[in-house]
C-alpha cells in the first residue's frame, strides 16, 4: 500500500493544469502537421515529378523541331515507327519494373526489412540482365523482319538497331528508379529524367546531322533517296541510348553514396529474411499483371502502325505511309506534354496509396484517390481545350512544312484524347495502388478489341491517318469509363462532378475562346508576310497562352472552385490560399 502511495502521481493543481493543457495542444498540433505532411507528400512528390516530366517533354518537343527539320517527315516516320516497337519491348523488359520494385520496396521499408529490400534489388537485377539481353537480341536481329514484313517500312531497320542497346540499359535504370520511388523520394527520378533528355537532345541532333550526310553518300552508291532520312532517324535513336546511359550512371553514383547507410541499417535489421525464390515469386507476381496490362495498354500504337501500313498498301496508297505516320508522330509530341502530368502523378501515387491501403486508412485512401483525379483534370481539361484553340500557330511554330495543314487538323481532332489518356493513366495507377492489378488488364483488353475494330472499319472508308486518331480516342475513352466504374465500386468514392469536371470545362471553354481570340487579334496586327511563318506563329502563341492561364485560374477562383481543404492538398496551395 505504501508502495502504491509512493508511485501515485501528484494531484493536478490549478498551477500545473494550464501547462499540461498547452503540452497536449502542442502535441496535437505536431500530430496534425505530420498527418497533413503525409497527406500532401504524394501530391508534392507527384508535382515535382510532373514538373520534371513536363520539362522533359518540352525539351523533347524543342529538340524534335531541328531533328524533324534535318530528317523530314519521312525520317520522322521511320523514327516514330521504330520508337513504337522499342517502347513495346521496353514494356516487356523494364516498364513494369519501377512500379513493381517501388511497391515491394515501400512495403519492406515501412516494416524496417532492409535486408529483404537489398535482396529485392539483387533479384530484380538478375531479371533485368536476362530479359534485357533477350529484348536486345529481338530488336537487333529481328529488325529486318519487323521493318519489312510487319511495318512495311524496310528502311526502318537502321533506327531499330540503334535502339537495341537502349532496351538493355533501361532495364537496369527501371530498377533504380523504382527503388528511390519506393523510398518516397522522387527527386532522383526527376533529375535523371531531365539529364537523360538533355543528353538525348544534344546527341540526337549531332548524330542525325552526321548520319544524314553519310546517307547522302549511300544514296549515290545505291541509287536511292531513302538512306539520308533512314540514317538520320537512326541518329535520333542513338541519342535515346546516350540519354538513358547518362541517367543510369547518375543513379549508380547516387546509390553508391547511400550504400554505407544501407549496410548499417541491414546490420540492425533482425527481421525474417526471405529466400530469393520467394522474393522472385513476389516480384514476378507483382510485375506480371502490370506488365500484361501495360503491354495491352501500349501495344495499340504498334498495332496501329501495322494495320495502317498494311491497309494503306492494300488500298494503293503505300507512298503516303511514311510521311503521314511522321505527321502523326509530330501530333503525338504535342499530345504527350500534358499527359506527362498524369504519368508523373501516377508514379508518385502507387507507393503512397499502397501504404494507405496496407494501414487500412480509408480516409487517406479516399483523399489520395479524390485529389489525384481532380488535380489531373484541372490540368488535362484546359490543356486539351488550349491545344485545340491554338493548334494552328503551335503547329506552324514547331513543325512548319508541307504537311502542316494535316498536323493542324490532327491536333484539333485529337486534342480531346489528352483528357481521356490522362484520366485513364491515373485511374490505372489508382487500381494498381489499391491492389487490383488485374482489373486494368481486363479493361485494356476490352478497349483494345473495340479500338482495333474501329480502326479497321474507319481505314476502309478512306480516312487514312484520321482513323488512327479517332480509334485512339475511343480506346482511351473506354478505359476511362471502365476504370472509373471499378473505382467507384471498390472505394465508394464521390469526387464531386461539379468541382472535378464541370467547373474546369466551363473555365476551359472561356479560356479557349480568349486564347483563340487573342491569337487572331495578334495575327491581324502582324505584317502579312509574317502571319504564317515560324516567328509570326511564336508571337501569336506567347500572349495567347498568358491570357489563357490568367483567364482559366481567374474563373476557377471566381466560381469558388477551391475549398480550403482542396488548397491544403494541392501543390503550393498555402500560397494560393493566402492570395485568394
Amino acid at each position: 500500500m505504501s508502495d502504491q502511495r509512493r508511485v501515485r502521481p501528484a494531484l493536478e493543481t490549478p498551477s500545473n493544469r494550464p501547462s499540461r493543457s498547452r503540452n497536449i495542444k502542442v502535441q496535437r498540433t505536431f500530430s496534425e502537421d505530420a498527418e497533413r505532411d503525409r497527406k500532401n507528400n504524394f501530391i508534392v512528390q507527384g508535382s515535382l515529378l510532373a514538373v520534371a516530366s513536363i520539362v522533359v517533354r518540352i525539351i523533347g518537343m524543342v529538340y524534335r523541331v531541328p531533328l524533324t527539320a534535318i530528317i523530314g517527315d519521312e525520317g520522322n516516320g521511320y523514327y516514330t515507327s521504330a520508337y513504337s516497337i522499342y517502347t513495346l519491348l521496353l514494356i516487356l523488359s523494364s516498364f513494369s519494373m519501377p512500379t513493381a520494385v517501388s511497391r515491394i520496396v515501400s512495403a519492406n521499408l515501412v516494416n524496417g526489412h532492409y535486408r529483404n529490400t537489398h535482396r529485392v534489388l539483387k533479384a530484380a537485377c538478375f531479371y533485368a540482365t536476362v530479359v534485357g539481353f533477350l529484348m536486345f537480341c529481338a530488336l537487333w536481329f529481328g529488325s529486318d523482319f519487323i521493318s519489312e514484313s510487319f511495318l512495311k517500312k524496310p528502311y526502318c531497320r537502321y533506327a531499330l538497331r540503334a535502339l537495341a542497346p537502349t532496351v538493355w540499359i533501361m532495364a537496369y535504370l527501371g530498377i533504380l528508379r523504382g527503388y528511390f520511388q519506393g523510398s518516397g523520394n522522387m527527386v532522383p527520378t526527376a533529375v535523371s529524367q531531365i539529364l537523360e533528355q538533355i543528353l538525348n537532345a544534344i546527341v540526337s541532333i549531332l548524330a542525325a546531322t552526321i548520319l544524314f550526310k553519310m546517307g547522302e553518300v549511300s544514296n549515290l552508291v545505291y541509287q536511292s533517296e531513302s538512306y539520308t532520312t533512314a540514317f538520320g532517324a537512326a541518329g535520333g535513336a542513338i541519342g535515346t541510348g546516350a540519354g538513358a546511359l547518362t541517367a543510369l550512371l547518375f543513379f549508380l553514383i547516387l546509390y553508391a553514396s547511400q550504400r554505407r547507410d544501407m549496410k548499417r541499417r541491414m546490420k540492425r535489421d533482425d527481421g525474417v529474411v526471405e529466400s530469393y525464390g520467394r522474393i522472385g515469386l513476389l516480384l514476378a507476381g507483382t510485375m506480371l499483371p502490370i506488365l500484361i496490362s501495360s503491354t495491352v495498354y501500349n501495344i495499340s500504337s504498334v498495332i496501329d502502325d501495322a494495320i495502317f501500313g498494311n491497309i494503306m498498301t492494300y488500298l494503293g496508297h503505300a507512298e503516303k505511309i511514311v510521311s503521314q505516320w511522321g505527321v502523326f508522330g509530330e501530333y503525338h509530341i504535342l499530345f504527350n506534354i500534358p499527359v506527362a502530368l498524369a504519368n508523373a502523378l501516377s508514379s508518385s501515387l502507387i507507393p503512397s496509396l499502397t501504404r494507405a491501403v496496407a494501414a487500412h486508412d480509408r480516409k487517406n485512401t479516399v483523399q489520395r484517390v479524390k485529389y489525384s483525379i481532380r488535380f489531373t483534370m484541372l490540368v488535362a481539361i484546359p490543356s486539351a481545350i488550349g491545344l485545340c484553340a491554338l493548334a494552328d500557330p503551335i503547329s506552324r511554330m514547331l513543325f512548319p512544312g508541307k504537311n502542316v495543314e494535316l498536323l493542324i487538323m490532327l491536333t484539333r481532332i485529337g486534342a480531346i484524347a489528352v483528357v481521356f489518356y490522362s484520366l485513364s493513366t491515373i485511374t490505372n495507377a489508382i487500381l494498381q495502388g489499391l491492389g487490383h492489378l488485374s482489373i486494368p488488364l481486363k479493361h485494356a483488353l476490352v478497349s483494345l478489341i473495340f479500338h482495333i475494330i474501329c480502326l479497321v472499319g474507319l481505314m476502309f472508308t478512306g480516312m487514312g491517318i484520321y482513323a488512327v486518331v479517332l480509334s485512339n480516342i475511343l480506346f482511351a475513352f473506354l478505359m476511362c469509363v471502365l476504370n472509373n466504374h471499378a473505382i467507384k465500386r471498390r472505394v465508394r468514392l464521390r469526387h464531386g462532378i461539379r468541382e472535378t469536371y464541370v467547373l474546369p470545362i466551363i473555365a476551359g471553354v472561356v479560356m479557349g475562346l480568349a486564347a483563340f481570340g487573342t491569337s487572331i487579334a495578334v495575327r491581324m496586327v502582324l505584317p502579312e508576310a509574317e502571319r504564317y511563318t515560324r516567328v509570326g506563329s511564336a508571337i501569336m502563341v506567347a500572349p495567347s497562352v498568358l491570357i489563357a492561364v490568367l483567364v482559366y485560374f481567374g474563373l476557377l477562383i471566381k466560381m469558388h472552385a477551391f475549398t480550403e481543404e482542396d488548397l491544403d492538398n494541392m501543390p503550393m496551395g498555402g500560397r494560393l490560399k493566402r492570395f485568394i
